[in-house]
């Protein structure tokens, strides 16, 4: 059973899957698909997606793979771009989404990233939605500490129950001050990326591939680095992972990760070589 955290209306697992990029080649949908459909079976059962995805491809598959199962057994996060999370647009962006993701519901419609549109005229179609049935709550994504204040000193904008932004071991800038905010607001925080892409995205030109804490320590437990990776950002417990996984094989070494028991002395050499923001860090986007 994967544990759930809680967050304003809703509670989610603290490991999910992400989304983005599937469905871009059809030559691995059926991969993609059975992924899916295995993750779900394992308790990951918060799939994340975006309108911006593949321009809907991604959330056409996900609709595809999940539309025999018990709707109730699984969790949907969409999100809607900046300059479409006005009156104008907003209500036809969710319907597009609930027809492509072949429900009649979100579960969790986040605003991508702040845009021109003002915050509270958002807050009101999202709570629209809410009371219509057709999102359980709403949430914001790439939002920083100052982005979160005025988004609470908009009426109903204490809500908001997550706020999805990218977070990994060479990322860790919004432990110093997002991370206590969103914990101390009731709002989830929603790591995208917690693998850093695979390792590509790196930190100070340093390869999480070839660094010697990280493969000592990789070795010590028999555990790949990426799965490393993700026991690092599951070490915080106001917040929700979700790693892509194209295959079953992915999923299932994602799913191990949360029965590892890394002791503190580990984490405090890998704090030696990623070492914790200090100061005020810009938030870091992908």
């Amino acid at each position: 059973m994967i544990k759930n955290i809680s967050a304003n209306r809703l509670s989610l697992p603290i490991l999910g899957q992400g989304g983005w990029n599937l469905g871009d080649n059809p030559e691995n949908a059926g991969k993609e698909m059975a992924a899916l459909k295995r993750g779900v079976d394992l308790g990951m059962t918060l799939i994340d997606t975006a309108e911006m995805y593949g321009e809907g491809k991604s959330e056409q598959l996900i609709g595809e793979a999940l539309a025999l199962l018990n709707r109730a057994d699984y969790q949907i996060v969409s999100k809607v771009y900046p300059h479409n999370a006005g009156r104008e647009n907003i209500f036809t962006s969710c319907d597009d989404s609930l027809k492509r993701l072949k429900t009649n519901y979100i579960d969790l419609y986040l605003l991508h990233w702040r845009g021109n549109i003002p915050l509270h005229e958002t807050v009101e179609c999202m709570e629209e939605l809410v009371k219509e049935g057709k999102i359980k709550g709403w949430g914001v994504s790439n939002f920083d500490t100052p982005d979160m204040e005025d988004l609470f000193r908009v009426p109903k904008g204490e809500n908001c129950s997550a706020n999805q932004v990218l977070y990994n071991l060479g990322s860790r800038g919004i432990e110093y001050d997002l991370l206590p905010w969103l914990k101390s607001h009731n709002v989830a925080a929603m790591a995208y990326c917690p693998l850093a892409q695979a390792g590509s995205l790196k930190r100070m030109n340093r390869d999480f591939y070839t660094d010697e804490a990280l493969l000592s320590i990789a070795d010590k437990y028999k555990i790949t680095i990426m799965q490393l990776l993700l026991a690092f950002v599951l070490r915080q417990n106001n917040l929700t992972a979700i790693p892509k996984a194209g295959s079953a094989e992915h999923i299932e070494e994602n799913f191990k990760v949360l029965k590892l028991a890394i002791y503190d002395s580990d984490w405090e050499e890998i704090d030696r070589s990623f070492w914790p923001p200090t100061t005020k860090m810009h938030l870091d986007i992908e």
